[in-house]
């Protein structure tokens, strides 16, 4: 489908107007809300995860618990082609200095969870979690607050290979040599925040999946670096955490083989 921006572009970007339109692509915007805390099947950020009762909760390969990172019911998230409609999709990490991230070329530590069907009984699912250690190190996240989901529409973000392949030499050149490009650009293309779909941030400008050009890995779910009265987000020194998953596994609603990745400045 044929996106078209809606608002002016600058002089200098007017002249690449058609092949930034090529670009864009939906996602889901994700804010914060600093109401209550959300229930048992609610999106959140943090806090206690949806589990059915004899649902082992998920710990790392050394036996350590690991903590919700994030929780995405679908039902409540604006329809987007080729994810979910339904169900609850989880992320974990470890409370680690690096958050799970392995430097060394070791294995990455996190963990996945996707429930299709949900249990709305409150007698079947788990709600005591006095098991898990009280305090937490190295988290990324303090607190724990509910979420809202916008259909938004973006274009792609300098630390996406295909920068380069849909905009071109002459127009990398002008974005890296002319600031004012570079601030109009950046933003247009909006590549902060928490989102579901779209393009990804990266701080070191990089594009950190794998190369796959049959089965190409897209952005499943971004969490930037965030703080308010509901809840204090910070990868490292105001970083962002990203996840990733093959089109063909999304599909197919397989999240066994996802990448994840988070950088900061």
């Amino acid at each position: 489908m044929n996106y078209k921006l809606n608002v002016p572009l600058s002089p200098k970007l007017e002249k690449y107007r058609d092949r930034i339109e090529s670009t864009i692509k939906p996602y889901i915007k994700i804010t914060i809300e600093n109401n209550e805390p959300a229930n048992w099947w609610q999106s959140k950020f943090g806090g206690l995860p949806y589990l059915p009762k004899g649902f082992e909760y998920p710990k790392t390969p050394q036996g350590d618990y690991f903590f919700l990172l994030a929780q995405i019911n679908f039902s409540e998230v604006p329809p987007l082609e080729g994810f979910p409609d339904r169900g609850i999709l989880q992320f974990y990490l470890p409370d680690d200095e690096l958050y799970g991230l392995s430097f060394d070329s070791g294995e990455d530590i996190f963990k996945i969870l996707y429930f299709p069907e949900l249990d709305l009984n409150l007698e079947n699912i788990i709600t005591n979690y006095d098991f898990l250690p009280a305090n937490i190190e190295y988290f990324p996240i303090l607190g724990s607050c509910s979420l809202q989901f916008t259909k938004k529409y973006g274009l792609i973000t300098d630390c996406d290979e295909g920068f380069i392949k849909f905009l071109g030499e002459d127009f990398y050149k002008l974005f890296r040599e002319d600031e004012e490009v570079w601030e109009n650009y950046i933003n247009l293309c909006a590549p902060h925040g928490h989102k579901i779909g779209g393009y990804h941030d990266s701080f070191q400008s990089n594009d950190p999946r794998p190369k796959c050009e049959s089965d190409p890995y897209t952005l499943l779910f971004q969490m930037d670096s965030d703080g308010n009265d509901a809840i204090d987000i910070s990868w490292g020194d105001g970083g962002v955490g990203n996840f990733f998953i093959k089109e063909s596994a999304l599909k197919k609603l397989d999240f066994s083989d996802v990448v994840y990745e988070w950088d900061c400045v």
